[in-house]
């Protein structure tokens, strides 16, 4: 369960801005659209291997 403690003097959308990021972080909405439909592990670790390529290669850019 995530708790937003609101500030004195704090507006609710930053409230709110603050509750969607940690939100996000769990990655609970990730996990549901990834148990939606069953994934091989090959599949799985093919995407992982692309993804890992993909941040290297990016990673090579900007140095």
């Amino acid at each position: 369960m995530i708790i937003i403690n609101v500030k004195d003097g704090e507006s609710l959308d930053r409230a709110l801005k603050r509750f969607k990021k940690k939100f996000e972080k769990t990655g609970v909405l990730r996990e549901l659209r990834s148990r939606q439909a069953f994934e091989k592990k090959s599949v799985t670790r093919r995407h992982l291997v692309k993804h890992a390529i993909y941040k290297q290669n990016m990673n090579q850019e900007t140095v």
